[in-house]
């Protein structure tokens, strides 16, 4: 009998667990997309008509969210884990304020990048945890089903802040992510409890950072999948800052751009929902390998049929090449961070603190260049596609052949 309320309590307890790290990781995506219908509105109240401004407010938090884990991610392999949850809270609270009573184009910049700093603290500790909990390709089939309740966010969050923006103001978006952030850190302390043990943390020091970095250099896996994780994060963050300029100012389907959004999420989280039981049979680099195959040949296949042209092509054709475009990339993320830290889960923190910034810091920069060419159509944005899905096959051809892969424990 006791053995049968544990088989009954231990898959209950892990969908909680999914849920949770689900909702931990998922105010990051309320924080970004939720703004989204908002961004002109903003600019203007802030003084800016600049389209490459309002994309600003999308990138930066990015930025933020490379920063941060470089101060979380080796405090919590040392504190453990939930303390460093309830410091990013708090400062996200402080960070949305800031956001709100602004008058400035610059102030909005710098709550946003704090935004993301604060906001780093639970989505590099919800990967720690999970590291902490499960390994290899077990880990990637939880960070699937993870995933695939966090993608429900950029599903109703532009919705959600366009009638946020029916019946108040823009500020009141920031104050509903306060909200949000409240509760998911009331359910975290009362329900999740601390997946690292006192025996297994590390001593913090001034050289905690330091000692972490070249422990994680020795892992040519763990820094190529990073890499390409962050050329994919990239490109993907493109979409992100100009969605809302080609379908609200391009295609002028103002009022449709929630939807369209939503529809798109959709398919990122269908892959993300067969990755979980596909990664068990076919395992996390076949996957990758597929994918990113699938990634640059449906860019290849865009260019040429649309290269030269002035405008977009019908809006019902630009949607299945960005459906397609992301059901390949739902089978990427949580496979590629899975794999990267596959090698590093006796540093779990710092592991998910560094490989978040390489990625992070290369997707900022990446964006913002590509970005600036999303202009009159959308043509730009798969170009950025075919190049760093280009660049990734080269890197994932390297690591096949150059670099062993480390055994793998079951769960």
């Amino acid at each position: 009998m006791w053995y049968f309320c544990q088989m009954i309590k231990q898959p209950r307890a892990q969908v909680e667990f999914v849920l949770l790290m689900a909702s931990l990781m998922s105010i990051v995506a309320l924080a970004i997309d939720a703004l989204l219908p908002a961004l002109e509105i903003i600019g203007l109240s802030l003084g800016t008509a600049n389209s490459t401004d309002h994309q600003l407010l999308i990138t930066m938090i990015f930025l933020g969210l490379g920063i941060g884990p470089l101060f979380f991610g080796p405090i919590s392999d040392s504190w453990g884990r939930k303390p460093i949850v309830y410091i990013g809270f708090a400062l996200f609270i402080g960070a949305s304020l800031l956001c709100v009573y602004t008058k400035s184009l610059e102030g909005m910049i710098s709550g946003r990048i704090l935004q993301g700093v604060a906001l780093s603290a639970p989505r590099t500790i919800s990967i720690a945890m999970v590291r902490d909990t499960y390994s290899g390709d077990y880990m990637a089939r939880i960070m699937s089903f993870i995933t695939v309740v966090f993608i429900l966010v950029p599903v109703v969050a532009p919705a959600m802040g366009k009638l946020i923006l029916e019946v108040h103001t823009w500020q009141a978006i920031f104050y509903v992510q306060i909200v949000f952030s409240i509760l998911v850190s009331w359910w975290f302390w009362k329900r999740q409890p601390e997946t690292l043990s006192q025996e297994n943390r590390i001593p913090f020091t001034r050289h905690i950072f330091i000692d972490g970095l070249r422990e994680l250099v020795k892992y040519k896996r763990t820094i190529g999948f990073t890499v390409i994780s962050g050329f994919i994060v990239g490109s993907f963050l493109v979409y992100l800052s100009t969605a809302q300029q080609i379908f609200e100012k391009q295609y002028l389907l103002k009022d449709e751009f929630p939807y369209i959004f939503a529809a798109l999420a959709i398919s990122i989280g269908a892959a993300t929902f067969l990755n979980g039981t596909l990664v068990l049979r076919f395992g996390m680099q076949k996957m990758v390998t597929t994918s990113l195959l699938a990634y640059f040949g449906i860019s290849v296949l865009y260019i040429l049929l649309f290269y030269g042209q002035a405008t977009n092509p019908d809006v019902r054709v630009l949607l299945l090449f960005f459906g397609l475009q992301f059901f390949a990339i739902g089978f990427l993320f949580g496979n590629l961070r899975a794999l990267a830290m596959q090698p590093v889960g006796h540093i779990a923190g710092i592991g998910a603190a560094i490989t978040g910034f390489i990625s992070t810091m290369m997707a900022v920069p990446i964006s913002t260049f590509i970005g600036k060419y999303v202009k009159d159509t959308a043509l730009p944005l798969f170009i950025g596609f075919l190049i760093c899905s280009a660049i990734s096959i080269v890197i994932l051809a390297y690591i096949h052949f150059y670099a062993k892969a480390p055994k793998e424990v079951s769960a």
